[in-house]
Parts: C-alpha cells; structure tokens; sequence
C-alpha cells in the first residue's frame, strides 16, 4: 500500500488532477535519464524529466500471483539521448527503472509507483517499444549451477583461468572485404589455424564500431584467405580498413580444455554424466549385464 502526503491526497480527492507519469532510467553504464508524457519538462530530485522523448505508457499489467508486472513505454526516436544506435548496442538491455505518479503543477506531489528493469525492447523504423519488467522478473531469473558435461565458465573469466593474451590466443588484422552482413576476409590471421578463434570475441580498434565487441560463430581458412563470421550482424556496417584484435574461442569440451589450452584442471564441467543415450539404455542378450557401474 502506498503512503501518499496529505498534499497529494488532497489533490486526488478534488477529482480533477493534474497527474502525469516520469520514468527514471539507470543504465549499467551510469547513465541516468529521465522521461515524462507530459508536455513539458518537470524537475524533481534534482533531475530534468525530458518530455520531447514522446513516451506513451501503456496500462500496467499485473496479476496477485507471482508473475511479472509490466508495462509497455512507446516512444519515437526523437530525443538526442535515445539513439537507435543505442538500443541496438544493448545500452539500455536490463536498464533500471523507477515509475512515479507526479502532479505536475507542483511536482513535491509525487509518488513511486513502481521499480523494475527494461526487459524487451522492440524496433521499428520509427519508433520503439520498451517492456518495463517489475522485480518479481527477478524470481524467474536460474541460479547456481546446472549439472551438465560442457563447461559453464567464461573462457578467460577467473574461473575459467586460461590467459587469452598469451600471444597464442590473441591476434590482431583487419577487414580485406565483406562477405555478408557478419562474415568478412581479414588479414593478420594466417599463422592460426582454422578454427582457432571459433566461439571467441573480436574487438573492434578502429572503423564505426570501434569500441565495441562482438562474438564470434566461425573462423575459416582456406588457400590463405581467412574469413570470421560474427554470431550477430554489427550495430553498424563493418568497412574494409576496420582494424580489431581477435581472441581464442572454446567449444566448452573437455578434450579442447585439454589440448587448446592445457587447462583441465579447471575444467568446470561434468564430463562423465549420463546423457540420454544412458537414460534411455535397456538391458540386451549381448550386453554387458553384469550390474556394475555404466
């Protein structure tokens, strides 16, 4: 239940309100901005409240169980500080959001509504919808390990352990030509095998994604020509020039912990679990029915 000042209480009960909703926004990069669908700026707690964003909330969706509240803010790409550029580089993926109820004729009546985080943002070619997601998302989000036979590390993380710049994980070239919007030729790559750079990253050190990092799906040579495949298409178009540096990829199986990077020691999967096939094994005339372990 929301305790409201007796000022605000006041102004509801008069029945003709002067209400508008503000969204305060915390990105994990420190930005912080503020939004209104009023039409024009309000200020409280320090902060501006843009209005020219063109934000329109939706109702708020909630339920008494435990499922997630939401509410959707659409909006056009008319302020300076959001940029499809942004959206696409993940800037605002799981944003902090504050929801408040804000008289806007005197903004110290005020109340918070709600808090959560951005979840799906979707794009148009004008305009974008941004699902507002409320804590109780927080519930439905995996915790601890599972039990499976690949690792569940980071390669390079600390748990993970192996130094991907150590001179025989990392290289460094640049776009020769584009074969695609995620493949490319590069140069710079020929001393490493094929394959050597699968299911790593490249970071891009010049060019219009400069900055940025990516994934990479596969890495092929063939005849001296080495071509990477990025697992998703750039935020902006890659240009023959665009230098990056390159890390070593791994495919999470013990066998490449082992002769890749000669780190099985850290190894943090379970290579010897019973899959499927163990599960669904039945006993046969010529099989080993012994009763010892499989």
């Amino acid at each position: 239940m929301k305790a409201l000042g007796a000022a605000f209480q006041a102004h509801l009960d008069e029945g003709t309100t002067t209400l508008a909703w503000c969204w305060r926004i915390m990105r994990a990069d420190g930005v912080v901005l503020g939004f209104t669908d009023h039409d024009r700026a309000l200020t409280f707690d320090g902060m501006e409240f843009e209005p020219e964003s063109g934000f329109t909330a939706s109702e708020v969706r909630s339920g008494s169980d435990l499922s997630v509240d939401a509410q959707d803010a659409e909006g056009v790409l008319t302020s300076d500080r959001i940029s499809e550029t942004d959206i696409r580089d993940g800037r605002w993926d799981n944003a902090q959001v504050e929801l408040w109820r804000v008289n806007w004729a005197d903004t110290s009546q005020r109340v918070l509504m709600r808090r959560g985080a951005i979840g799906q943002i979707r794009r148009g070619r004008l305009a974008f919808v941004a699902e507002m997601r409320s804590l109780a998302h927080l519930l439905g989000q995996n915790d601890g390990r599972s039990f499976q036979a690949t690792c569940d590390a980071v390669v390079g993380d600390a748990r993970c352990g192996a130094d991907l710049d150590d001179a025989s994980f990392r290289g460094s070239g640049a776009v020769t030509g584009l074969s695609g919007d995620r493949s490319f030729t590069a140069s710079g790559l020929e001393g490493f095998a094929a394959g050597w750079f699968s299911f790593g990253t490249i970071t891009w050190t010049s060019g219009a994604n400069a900055g940025r990092q990516a994934e990479i799906s596969g890495h092929g040579s063939d005849g001296g020509i080495t071509t990477v495949t990025l697992l998703e298409t750039p935020v902006l178009p890659v240009a023959a020039g665009d230098a990056f540096t390159i890390h070593a990829g791994c495919d999470k199986c013990a066998e490449t912990c082992s002769t890749k990077f000669g780190n099985i020691a850290n190894f943090r999967g379970f290579p010897d679990i019973p899959g499927q096939d163990t599960v669904l094994r039945y006993a046969r005339r010529s099989g080993d029915n012994s009763g010892s372990v499989l």
